[in-house]
């Protein structure tokens, strides 16, 4: 009995020392003892290296044609004709109306005849002036009848300018009848239809024709970003900036983006005091007159930037104004650190002015429950992956 009974306790004593041989064996190689630290977690992180970037400035824009002109009728009269649609691609010269207006083809033969009857005058003094000048050689008249007749001569061809002068201005007068289109364009729309009684001071035009081979568009910067602007480009003038300007892009209505470049070209000389902001004009070929007076778009302006350190958005977190980011540094631990970026952003990213220098490691995401001080596993990405999206 005694054996059997030692034999238990023997037994028994070996089981419990197994147990805790694996109970030790689980938590030095498997999962933690109760009241252990946590294990130390993997987070993404990538290498900060300055490199190049490019900054765009979008500013809402006004579309205008290179000539916008009216065309209005200089006389009185019925549209007859009306040779043009709305829409219509017209060259210069090109006839547009039709004015009816009889009483200007009357004051032509009017003015015609007139020419005549004056010339038949100055023939008739010329005659006279030839007849009495060889009497008043012979001394047969007096020489006060040669003066007169000359006089009479010139009387006459003054008249005659006169009247061809009349017969010019009404032959003017009939050619206004024809409206033609004074430059290359496209025209707008047409108010009057036949029959439609117009003249000089009706309120209306008969219609606009836009010379759109280039469009202008305007747009303004406010006196900040006007001193930005002056800063940032070479030159002592506001005009020798503009010429450091690269091309700038055209975003249409639509939002795609317009395949011709153009230039910022000039710049108003004064701030309008109710605004605050001045204006500038860009200039933009339209080969295919795909762009329209009085349409609206947005003018993208380029800064190209050089070596400047530049980091992902979700990168960072913004805490009572402030942007930060969290380093990790060469224990593996994380730092909460400040940073400088510029007012632009280019696209998913910001641009550092300060905080960060080349060769910080920094967490890519996911830092919503990182502290100060928390080890982390860094997880290096390529940068391929990081700046994929950076212009």
């Amino acid at each position: 009995m005694k054996t059997r009974l030692l034999s238990a306790t023997v037994i028994s004593s070996a089981l419990l020392l197994l147990s805790a041989c694996g109970n030790s064996k689980q938590q030095a190689g498997g999962a933690p003892a109760a009241g252990g630290p946590p294990p130390v977690q993997a987070y993404p992180v990538f290498k900060v290296s300055p490199r190049n970037a490019t900054l765009n400035s979008d500013y809402p824009a006004t579309l205008q044609g290179q000539q916008n002109i009216e065309i209005r009728p200089k006389i009185d009269g019925y549209i007859d004709h009306i040779y043009i649609d709305e829409g219509s691609v017209v060259k210069k010269g090109q006839v547009l109306f039709r004015i009816s207006a009889p009483q200007y083809a009357q004051d032509v033969n009017n003015s015609a005849a007139a020419v005549s009857s004056a010339e038949a005058d100055v023939n008739a003094a010329q005659l006279q002036v030839n007849k009495t000048k060889p009497l008043v050689e012979k001394d047969i008249i007096s020489h006060y009848e040669l003066e007169s007749a000359q006089l009479t001569l010139q009387a006459r061809k003054a008249a005659l300018k006169q009247a061809k002068a009349n017969l010019a201005n009404s032959r003017t007068n009939l050619g206004y009848t024809t409206v033609t289109s004074p430059v290359n364009g496209v025209v707008g729309t047409i108010p009057y239809k036949l029959g439609s009684l117009v003249n000089s001071n009706t309120a209306q035009p008969l219609t606009t024709v836009s010379n759109i081979g280039n469009i202008y568009a305007y747009f303004s910067l406010n006196e900040k970003q006007l001193l930005d602007f002056s800063r940032h480009y070479e030159g002592r003038t506001l005009e020798a900036k503009l010429g450091k300007l690269p091309q700038v892009s055209l975003l249409l209505s639509d939002g795609s983006d317009y395949p011709e470049k153009g230039r910022v070209e000039t710049i108003s000389g004064l701030i309008n005091t109710q605004t605050g902001s001045a204006s500038f004009r860009a200039t933009f070929p339209n080969p295919m007159r795909l762009i329209r007076s009085g349409g609206s778009a947005t003018v993208r302006i380029p800064q190209n930037l050089q070596n400047v350190i530049v980091i992902p958005q979700k990168a960072t977190y913004e805490l009572q104004g402030k942007r930060f980011v969290f380093v990790v540094d060469g224990s593996g631990k994380v730092k909460n650190t400040e940073i400088q970026i510029m007012d632009l952003a280019t696209g998913q990213y910001y641009v550092v002015t300060s905080g960060l220098k080349d060769g910080d490691t920094v967490i890519l995401e996911g830092t919503s429950n990182l502290q100060d001080g928390t080890p982390v596993k860094p997880d290096m990405q390529a940068d391929g992956t990081v700046y994929k999206d950076l212009n």
